[in-house]
C-alpha cells in the first residue's frame, strides 16, 4: 500500500470518527470578536454553540465526507485588504492581523485588483509540514494551514466556517516554500452544480484563474519585493491532485496534533491545545485555565485605516 492510499485510508477513518463524535460540528458555528478590527489587540475566535473552539484543530475538515464537501475558515473576506489569518502561536489560535515590523499588514492593491479577489482562508486540521520537501515543487512546507481560495459570488466574513467543494489547486513558491492555493466554492453558490472540476472554472469564469496567478505573483511587489514564482508553470492541478495534496495536509496535521511531529523547534513554536482530539497531549477540558480565562467578546466598531492602503499600484514588469 502507497503512503498516499494509507494517509486517504486514515483520513476516512478519522472522519467517520468525527462524524460519530461530533454529528452537529456542521451549521452551529459563530465567531466572537474581542476588540475593534484594524488594532493589533483585535481577535475572532470561532465559537460551536456558544463556546470557543480551535479554528486550527478542533473545525473538522470535512462537513460532508460523503458528498466531498470540506469546511473552510474565512480569514480574508474578497475586496478587502487586512492580512487576516489563523494564529498558530496564540491558544486556541484565534484570527488576527498579521503583524510586520510593528505594523498592522495590509496587502497592497495592484491595479486591476482591489485587495484580495476571493474569500481567503484555510482548511482547518491540515498543515504544510516546513520538514517535508515536496517532490515534485522541490520546496518545503510553509508551516501554516492550507490555504484556500472560495471563488463564488457572496462575500465572507472573518471567522465564518464555509462549506466547499473542491476544484483545483495551484502550487505558489513564496520565498523558497510551497505554499498551495486550493480552489474551491461554496457548496450554496448558484454555480456550484456547474463548478466540479479545474476546467469548468474557465468555462464558467473566465480569466479567474489567470488573475489568481497574476495575483499571487505580484502582491508582495509594491512593499519592495520581486515576482513570486509557481510551480507547474502556474499550471492549476486538477480537483484529484487537489484532494491528493489535502489528504497529505491532513496527515501531516495528524502527526502534529499526536505528538509525532513538533510544534515547538528553534524557529517556531504552534499552539496545539484542543477540545476534541482526546488521544492528543494537548488535549484539554473546558475546566483548564488556558480555556477558562478566554475573553468574553468586546467587539467595537473598526478602527479607522490610513487612506493610502486604497492607493492603486501600477505594476509594469508583470508578464502578463
Amino acid at each position: 500500500m502507497t503512503g498516499g492510499s494509507i494517509a486517504v485510508r486514515r483520513l476516512s477513518q478519522q472522519v467517520r470518527l468525527l462524524s460519530s463524535s461530533h454529528p452537529s460540528m456542521v451549521s452551529t458555528f459563530g465567531t466572537r470578536l474581542i476588540g475593534a478590527p484594524n488594532t493589533l489587540e483585535h481577535r475572532v475566535f470561532i465559537e460551536h454553540n456558544g463556546s470557543i473552539v480551535s479554528s486550527f484543530h478542533d473545525v473538522p475538515l470535512f462537513a460532508d465526507q460523503s458528498n466531498g464537501i470540506l469546511n473552510m475558515i474565512v480569514e480574508v473576506p474578497r475586496w478587502t485588504n487586512a492580512k487576516m489569518e489563523i494564529s498558530k502561536e496564540e491558544a486556541f489560535n484565534p484570527i488576527k492581523q498579521d503583524i510586520k515590523k510593528g505594523r498592522l499588514r495590509f496587502v497592497r492593491n495592484c491595479f486591476p485588483h482591489h485587495g484580495y479577489i476571493w474569500n481567503y482562508g484555510a482548511f482547518p486540521q491540515t498543515w504544510e509540514d516546513p520538514a517535508a520537501l515536496h517532490p515534485e515543487t522541490k520546496a518545503k512546507g510553509d508551516n501554516d494551514p492550507l490555504d484556500v481560495c472560495e471563488i463564488g459570488e457572496q462575500v465572507g466574513y472573518v471567522g465564518q466556517v464555509k462549506q466547499v467543494k473542491v476544484l483545483g489547486i495551484m502550487a505558489l513558491l513564496d520565498e523558497g516554500e510551497t505554499d498551495w492555493k486550493v480552489i474551491v466554492v461554496d457548496v450554496h453558490d448558484p454555480l456550484a452544480s456547474k463548478l466540479n472540476d479545474i476546467e469548468d472554472v474557465e468555462r464558467h469564469l473566465p480569466g479567474l484563474i489567470r488573475a489568481t496567478n497574476e495575483w499571487f505573483r505580484i502582491y508582495k511587489i509594491p512593499d519592495g519585493k520581486g515576482e513570486n514564482a509557481f510551480a507547474f508553470s502556474g499550471e492549476a492541478k486538477n480537483k484529484k491532485y487537489a484532494t491528493e495534496i489535502i489528504h497529505e495536509c491532513n496527515e501531516a496535521w495528524r502527526r502534529l496534533i499526536a505528538g509525532d511531529s513538533p510544534a515547538k523547534t528553534p524557529t517556531y513554536e504552534i499552539s496545539v491545545r484542543n477540545l476534541s482530539n482526546s488521544s492528543s497531549p494537548s488535549f484539554v477540558t473546558r475546566g483548564d485555565p488556558t480555556y477558562a480565562n478566554l475573553p468574553t467578546d468586546s467587539r467595537q466598531p473598526p478602527a479607522p485605516i490610513d487612506p493610502s492602503i486604497s492607493k492603486w499600484f501600477y505594476i509594469s514588469s508583470v508578464q502578463v
